[in-house]
């Protein structure tokens, strides 16, 4: 794969922007896309499950602008990529944590689905930058549920960071590259 865009700020085929809750990954991924293209795509996986969720969709979607075309894919995130990956629109996909979610709550096979979301990523028409949690860096989740969640994201965000040109990790805002290049 190629990269798309011209220029020293064009974006790999793949970036993974991976970090904790509330430490900038979503603004940092969405300041890496506009300052590469002129308009994005932004594939919302979030659903609103409650009224704080609500406000916290509420806010995205207000501070995202006119620069960003909003799809909302709460499950069918590889169809989005095919769907809505362009060379000259961006994809930025936020975020693979809420749609490991969605897919546990409908019943799917989440380690499936992380195989044919790293599919649809190499098949990519544009480059896609992708937004986790890094959930394996704090407590052993006490219920079933909880640990299975937590070593699928680890597993999901290894598939998807071996396969990603730019992988980086954002705490408080600010960013570490742990990958640059295809290893």
């Amino acid at each position: 794969m190629s990269s798309y865009g011209a220029g020293p700020t064009c974006l790999p085929p793949v970036t993974l922007i991976l970090g904790g809750a509330r430490s900038g990954k979503s603004r940092y991924a969405e300041r890496l896309v506009a300052s590469t293209a002129n308009c994005g795509t932004y594939c919302a996986t979030a659903e609103a499950g409650d009224a704080e969720m609500a406000e916290r969709i509420t806010a995205h979607r207000a501070r995202r602008g006119l620069f960003w075309h909003t799809v909302e894919t709460p499950l069918a995130l590889v169809q989005a990529i095919a769907d809505e990956a362009r060379g000259e629109r961006p994809l930025l996909i936020d975020c693979l944590t809420l749609w490991l979610s969605n897919l546990f709550f409908a019943g799917k096979q989440p380690d499936a689905e992380a195989a044919a979301l790293c599919n649809a990523l190499r098949e990519a028409a544009g480059p896609v930058v992708l937004v986790s949690n890094e959930v394996g860096m704090g407590l052993v989740p006490e219920t079933p549920l909880g640990r299975r969640f937590r070593d699928a994201a680890g597993r999901l965000n290894q598939d998807v960071a071996a396969l990603a040109d730019r992988v980086v990790f954002v705490a408080a805002g600010l960013p570490l590259v742990l990958k640059e290049g295809r290893a």
